[in-house]
């Protein structure tokens, strides 16, 4: 079994984001990887500066690092009932150049929200946002993890046997979408 490559892209900044303790525990479900969490602090996106001084440092990185992965995991809060500004900018930037380093990438996407739908509109609103990237989304289990604070321990690992099972399935199957080349 090869060691696949895999990157992660939190859309929440916090150090202490539960939607970082997802991205860890499902890299921890997946088995064995390589892992890099992808950093997002980039400036936001100027077509003007775009043109005159080509693509910011960290966009760069961010693009290499996608397409350097075998797979990608998204995970996104829910800010005003969508995706954040800071996870929508840095695909905004991914986008930018040739080649297009989503096509045909496998990538499963979750979501952590306070309430009760624990982030499912904003990870509908993911899933769109990627379709004009061409990428390997896989379609379910959909993971959304509602009310944080009563589902993950002291350190960071998910409590409830639903989450753990519904993550499991959904890494599996990301293992399984990356073994199919």
């Amino acid at each position: 079994m090869s060691i696949h490559r895999l990157l992660g892209v939190c859309g929440a900044l916090r150090a202490e984001s539960t939607n970082r303790k997802l991205l860890a525990e499902a890299v921890r479900l997946y088995g064995p990887a390589h892992y890099e969490e992808a950093d997002l602090r980039l400036p936001l996106y100027d077509g003007d500066d775009e043109a005159a001084y080509g693509l910011p440092e960290g966009a760069a990185r961010l693009r290499e690092a996608i397409a350097a992965a075998d797979a990608v995991i998204i995970s996104t809060p829910e800010y005003n009932k969508g995706p954040s500004g800071v996870l929508k900018n840095a695909l905004d930037w991914a986008s930018r150049g040739k080649p297009n380093v989503w096509l045909d990438k496998p990538v499963a996407v979750m979501s952590v929200a306070a309430g009760r739908a624990g982030g499912e509109r904003a990870q509908s609103m993911l899933r769109q946002m990627m379709v004009p990237f061409r990428p390997r989304i896989l379609q379910g289990p959909e993971m959304h993890l509602a009310k944080p604070d009563e589902n993950f321990d002291a350190e960071g690992r998910l409590t409830s046997d639903l989450y753990v099972t519904t993550l499991t399935e959904l890494m599996e199957r990301l293992r399984a979408e990356v073994g199919r080349g």
